[in-house]
């Protein structure tokens, strides 16, 4: 697939997003939603080649280290990036359960690393969770995302001060 075709292809399903959206949420506030999501999405990918390593080592290893005062660097090093998540949720698991979607989606937030959540809190995005939940959105998007595959998984992506660079 041509560069032009996957921009195409990326922007219509911004669209789709967008149309979702419609009636329920100002035009100028779309981005509110699409790009905090668009960033979880993004980790995930950059997350999922080592999810199973990171939570396994966090189960059997950290979970029994009482004294271990910051397990951040030694979870990021198996993750293999400055950041990592210990939630069990991934974008695939969060649409296999649409009844609870909203506690889920605020699980998966809550198990990223300090640097992870950074970002996810510049957009106070629990706000929309609950907006989109109570208009009946948030599984239809959550499930929009976990389809999305043009989200690449680039290894090298770094947290620094808040910002996300890949």
């Amino acid at each position: 697939m041509s560069r032009t075709e996957k921009v195409r292809k990326l922007a219509g399903f911004i669209w789709s997003i967008a149309e979702l959206l419609r009636g329920d949420y100002k035009q100028a506030d779309y981005g509110k939603v699409i790009l905090p999501f668009t960033v979880l999405r993004r980790l995930d990918c950059v997350l999922e080649p080592t999810k199973t390593e990171v939570m396994d080592f966090y189960e059997t290893k950290v979970k029994s280290m009482k004294d271990l005062k910051n397990p951040e660097p030694l979870l990021n090093q198996k993750a293999g990036v400055t950041f990592h998540n210990i939630s069990q949720f991934t974008f695939q698991k969060l649409k296999a359960d649409p009844d609870n979607v909203a506690a889920n989606l605020k699980n998966f937030i809550n198990g990223f690393s300090i640097a992870g959540r950074e970002i996810i809190e510049y957009f106070n995005f629990n706000d929309q969770i609950n907006r989109l939940d109570e208009a009946n959105l948030l599984f239809l998007i959550v499930k929009n995302f976990a389809e999305i595959v043009t989200v690449h998984r680039i290894r090298n992506a770094t947290v620094k001060n808040g910002l996300l660079r890949w």
